[in-house]
C-alpha cells in the first residue's frame, strides 16, 4: 500500500457515503444511506496500526421514502429517540495486500456490539486545489441485522418475510488530514 501520511484524519461528510442494501419481500432490494457521518482515523508509522472511529447519526437515514424512513427511526427498528447513533471502532487492520485490506472493528447498534469485517481498498492520497491533504477509501461488508436486535418483520402470504436479515454495507470515505498534522 502506498504510505498514508501519519496524523489525524477527519472524515469529510460532504464527500463520503455510508450506504446499505437489504432484501424487500424476498424479491427486490431497498437501498438507503445515512447522510450525517463523522469520524477520525489516527494513522501512525504504519497504516496497519491506524485507529478508526466513526459515528453515524441514525436520524439521517434516507431510503427515498419518508414513511419508510420514519418507520426505520421508530422503536420497531433503530429507536432513534433512545439510540441516536451507530458507532464503529476499529480493532485491527489486517491482510494488507497492495491497496486492499481487511478492516476489523466493533459495530454498535441499539446498544448491541458485534465484531464485523469489512473488505477495504485505499484509493490514494492527494493534495486538493485548496491545499488540503485528502485520502480516499472504500469498504464493503455484510451484517445480520438480527444480531444487533433489529428483529421487526412481517410475514408474507406466500411465505418468507418482508425484510431480509442480511444487510450489505458499502462505504466511500474521504478523509482530510488535520491542519495540525499538515
Amino acid at each position: 500500500m502506498a504510505q498514508l501520511t501519519a496524523g489525524t484524519w477527519n472524515l469529510d461528510n460532504s464527500h463520503s457515503e455510508v450506504n446499505f442494501i437489504v432484501r424487500h419481500a424476498g424479491i427486490s432490494k431497498v437501498r438507503g444511506s445515512f447522510n450525517t457521518v463523522s469520524g477520525t482515523a489516527v494513522v501512525g508509522e504504519n497504516f496497519s496500526d491506524a485507529k478508526i472511529d466513526v459515528t453515524i447519526d441514525l436520524a439521517s437515514i434516507n431510503t427515498r421514502d419518508e414513511n419508510r424512513d420514519g418507520h426505520l427511526k421508530s422503536a420497531d427498528f433503530f429507536d432513534v429517540e433512545n439510540h441516536p447513533h451507530m458507532t464503529f471502532v476499529s480493532t485491527e487492520i489486517k491482510d494488507v495486500d497492495g491497496d486492499e485490506f481487511t478492516l476489523v472493528g466493533d459495530l454498535q447498534i441499539l446498544g448491541n456490539t458485534r465484531q464485523v469485517e469489512l473488505k477495504g481498498e485505499f484509493g490514494g492520497e492527494t493534495v486538493d486545489p485548496f491545499g488540503m491533504t485528502r485520502a480516499g477509501f472504500e469498504a464493503k461488508g455484510e451484517i445480520s441485522r438480527k444480531e444487533f436486535g433489529l428483529t421487526w418483520n412481517a410475514a408474507l402470504e406466500t411465505g418468507g418475510v418482508l425484510v431480509g436479515d442480511k444487510v450489505k454495507i458499502e462505504i466511500d470515505a474521504s478523509f482530510v488530514l488535520s491542519s495540525d498534522d499538515a
